[in-house]
């Protein structure tokens, strides 16, 4: 039989990322010291060109001003109650059907503080004490395999269990089930491909705490509410062969950080948590996934790619990418849009009222985007 890989080990804080070294273990090739940051406008060009891919280089991190951190506060106090809930229900949903000694394995980056939080509910309720791992996932490339290397060789593979925060029209769900399923060809290891996600606004995974589309707080911050870790990187210059894809510490950032701060505020709201009973109508049935398509067609964009919904997949279209628009459906919670409506309106993206929007909201990307698209200020041009 052939010994498994030697793998590297864990990056843990304080040395990389701002969570306790036993909340999470990062499954990452430590790239600090690389200088991959570019201008949205520049990446979003190369991208859209064919050439490069979006996880070959990092957006530049956003920096919220007072007015915006002022709404991520009033949103996470205001939805800690609901995200302690969910974070309860998925919690005791993995327990009771994968068992008391499970590994969670959260897909970095918007994964790991959810990881962090069903880890904290194990041990609050349960007195458990879970391994957790952040592993890379990359849309077109598929799960790290180093990192499935580590996980196999030091756990259980059928106890593996994977986190992320929320689905949008389901892309990453079908990423992960198509790579484990080629790892599994290769190697004859098998991970079992559920998702487990705080909520499911795309109805494409088993186990989840909501299948609303509401605010997850952590969507409205990037490394500052992650850790202080950059979303992940898969650029062959810097990640070679028997190394975990790349991710960047931006220990700089450190006295903007809410990382801990998110944590806490919802893990003091599980004491309030008393119904953790199973959702209703767990099969998925991908209503998500045709919604975009009718919307992709609608809108004349031509590429799903292009059509991030949800509220946490909208969120990312206006800190990371180039926006278009967004839609907003009609009578959508307004607390939960707070944010949305905010960095629209500083990005430039024209947001339309549409009556029945299958999500609360969605971010349309620049279908047609070249630095011709922005005006003299920076800003996105609608047309």
């Amino acid at each position: 039989m052939t010994p498994p890989p030697v793998t590297p080990p864990p990056l843990r804080g304080p040395d990389f990322g701002s969570y306790a070294a036993d909340e999470v273990g990062w499954l990452l090739t430590d790239l600090s010291d690389a200088a991959l940051e570019a201008p949205v406008e520049e990446r979003e060009e190369a991208i859209q060109a064919g050439g490069a891919h979006y996880a070959e280089s990092l957006p530049v991190e956003f920096q919220p001003d007072e007015a915006y951190l002022a709404v991520y506060r009033a949103a996470l106090g205001s939805s800690a109650s609901r995200l302690a809930h969910a974070v309860g229900t998925v919690t005791e949903l993995v327990l009771r059907e994968r068992g008391p000694d499970v590994v969670l394995a959260s897909l970095a980056r918007a994964g790991t503080p959810v990881g962090v939080l069903l880890r904290r509910w194990a041990a609050a309720r349960h007195g458990l004490d879970l391994p957790h791992y952040a592993v890379s996932i990359v849309r077109g490339r598929g799960i790290d395999r180093v990192a499935l290397d580590h996980l196999a060789a030091h756990h259980d593979p059928v106890r593996v269990v994977f986190v992320d925060g929320w689905t949008g029209k389901g892309a990453i769900h079908r990423e992960l089930v198509a790579a484990l399923a080629a790892y599994r060809r290769d190697t004859g290891v098998a991970f079992d491909a559920d998702l487990a996600v705080l909520a499911d606004p795309g109805r494409c995974v088993r186990t989840f705490g909501t299948r609303q589309d509401w605010l997850i707080a952590s969507a409205c911050l990037n490394s500052t509410v992650s850790g202080l870790v950059s979303r992940t990187v898969l650029n062959d210059r810097l990640v070679g062969p028997g190394r975990y894809h790349g991710a960047k510490f931006y220990a700089e950032l450190a006295a903007s950080d809410h990382s801990n701060d998110f944590l806490d505020t919802v893990s003091a709201a599980f004491g309030g948590v008393r119904d953790t009973s199973e959702p209703p109508d767990r099969e998925p049935d991908h209503a998500g996934w045709a919604a975009v398509e009718r919307i992709t067609a609608a809108q004349g964009i031509g590429d799903v790619n292009l059509v991030k919904p949800g509220v946490g997949e909208t969120t990312r279209v206006l800190l990371r990418r180039v926006p278009w628009k967004v839609l907003v459906r009609t009578g959508a919670p307004a607390a939960d849009l707070a944010h949305v409506r905010l960095l629209a309106a500083q990005r430039g993206a024209p947001v339309e009222e549409v009556d029945d929007l299958a999500y609360n909201c969605v971010g349309l990307i620049h279908p047609r985007y070249t630095r011709g698209a922005t005006g003299a200020d920076g800003l996105a041009v609608a047309g």
